[in-house]
């Protein structure tokens, strides 16, 4: 069995999803294949998406309680400390080229584990992932070497493989993450919790 799973750093749907898909694949014989889905490029998007930087923070932030709540799970969600926070709300292109970087570096498991630091950064520590300090940070703690890494991630070659996972996401249907496509077919297309993502994946007899 093969998922694609459609995700932008930045979402906090995306978040719950993550060790979801990790305990399936811990489980289950799966392959977990990681596709960029990048929600805003630029502030410019930010601003026609959500009317200005300023607003686009209160209501994600608003999407942040909705998440908290689905989930149950305390202290994953550090809603206070991103409304504190002295920046405005990123938008998801510099982690895209991180996790593809890691990607190309080091194959699909290297794109987890720098999506869910990441992630982590961003949703728990209330760190700016559109900053390109922050993501050096994570470089420098997955023990990539910062010079290489810096000059692959603002390569043509990042900037193609993402453009393919937007191709992929057109030609699968999807319009919002995390989506996850199995085995090239089927969609799943909302934040599904473990239990009935066993009972949905049973359902199409992929397992």
């Amino acid at each position: 069995m093969k998922i694609e799973f459609f995700h932008d750093v930045v979402c906090g749907w995306c978040y719950i999803q993550s060790p979801i898909l990790r305990k399936l694949s811990l489980n289950y014989n799966v392959e977990i294949i990681h596709r960029n889905f990048i929600l805003q490029k630029s502030d410019e998007e930010m601003i026609s998406r959500w009317g200005s930087l300023e607003s686009a923070k209160d209501q994600i932030l608003q999407h942040w309680e909705s998440c908290m709540t689905f989930e149950g799970v305390p202290g994953r969600f550090n809603i206070d400390g991103m409304r504190e926070s002295n920046f405005h709300y990123p938008n998801g292109m510099l982690a895209a080229k991180a996790t593809k970087t890691a990607e190309i570096l080091g194959g699909q498991s290297a794109h987890w584990d720098m999506f869910d630091m990441l992630q982590k950064y961003h949703l728990q520590n209330s760190k700016n992932v559109g900053d390109i300090d922050v993501i050096k940070e994570a470089i420098e703690v997955l023990g990539y070497n910062k010079r290489s890494f810096i000059d692959l991630m603002n390569s043509e070659q990042v900037n193609s493989e993402l453009n393919k996972d937007a191709l992929m996401a057109y030609n699968y249907g999807v319009k919002s993450i995390p989506t996850l496509v199995v085995n090239n077919k089927y969609v799943i297309r909302s934040t599904t919790k473990y239990p009935l993502l066993i009972d949905t994946l049973s359902s199409l007899e992929v397992m």
